[in-house]
């Protein structure tokens, strides 16, 4: 019978495909480099297989099949992660540690809110936050480097479980003074000849909006991309172009006081809010039973209207 890999071989050949440098692998695993190396090499002569390729330099470059065999050892650390989740979930359900994900257009915007509303729903519960975007935190939870996410719909994550916890609607930023801030609201006709402002390739944002606005993914026309919605706001500000908000993200304070106008759009357009969590994470149960704790988090009393009379 082939001798089975031991589970720290599969982390320290997963932490360097993660990290891509032994000398940072090997931290993360709380390891010294020596250790880290020497562990690949028994794992390599154990399969008697060749996982990294040797040469001069000093980034370790993956053979074909090691790649595939860090695949599968992703897999088999979160099938062993699973055995404990369930035993600790059977003895405390919704207590302990839990790896939440967030993306940047919802985190600082929803997070103080939402954070005290769990800590007094759920006491026990231990959450430890991760801000990424959509792409990366859906590998992050399909490897079980996360238990939960929280992030913008549509999103493209394979196997998972995916529930909508709410609506949030887009608004247009516009200039003081712009043409189509006389309007009650705005055509989305409209937007296609204006300068649009976007959020740079890679926020799930950046497409959403896209699609609102019914042009390409790749962008429509003439556009400009930011880092983050402040710089978005503050690029409307200054009359560089027009823009869509989210409404949480209005609510939470993106403004912060600068000198634009709000409007609604003729057909309400936005983007869906949901939670995803792994489809045979052992936790699946628990994970369903806080969704309403979370919708009622991200549910507030003011109307759309209120909030577009007071930033407008």
């Amino acid at each position: 019978m082939t001798p089975l890999p031991s589970p720290q071989q599969l982390r320290y050949l997963v932490a360097l495909a993660d990290l891509g440098h032994f000398g940072r692998a090997a931290a993360a695993c709380a390891v010294t480099q020596s250790t880290l190396s020497a562990g690949i090499i028994a794992l390599e002569r154990q399969l008697d297989a060749s996982i990294l390729e040797r040469g001069p330099g000093k980034r370790p470059v993956f053979t074909p099949l090691g790649l595939e065999l860090v695949r599968r050892a992703r897999a088999a650390l979160a099938a062993l992660s699973a055995v404990s989740e369930t035993a600790a979930a059977a003895r405390d359900p919704l207590a302990g540690p839990l790896r939440l994900g967030v993306i940047p257009t919802i985190g600082p915007f929803l997070l103080p809110r939402l954070m005290p509303a769990l800590r007094e729903a759920f006491p026990r519960l231990q959450l430890w936050l991760r801000e990424d975007l959509t792409e990366r935190l859906a590998e992050d939870l399909a490897s079980g480097r996360l238990d939960l996410l929280l992030l913008a719909l549509p999103a493209v994550l394979p196997e998972a479980e995916v529930v909508r916890v709410a609506e949030d609607p887009f608004v247009v930023a516009l200039p003081e003074g712009h043409r189509l801030a006389a309007l009650p609201a705005v055509p989305l006709a409209a937007l296609g000849a204006e300068r649009l402002l976007l959020l740079e390739d890679g926020h799930c944002l950046r497409d959403h909006a896209l699609a609102a606005c019914g042009l390409p993914g790749a962008g429509g026309g003439d556009t400009f991309a930011a880092t983050s919605l402040h710089t978005l706001v503050q690029m409307v500000a200054g009359g560089l172009g027009i823009t869509l908000l989210p409404r949480l993200a209005v609510e939470g304070g993106v403004l912060a006081g600068a000198r634009v106008a709000l409007r609604p759009l003729e057909m309400p357009q936005g983007r869906g809010l949901g939670l995803a969590w792994r489809a045979r994470s052992p936790r699946a149960s628990e994970f369903r039973g806080m969704v309403p704790a979370v919708s009622a988090a991200i549910a507030t009393p003011a109307s759309l209207e209120r909030v577009l009379e007071e930033a407008g």
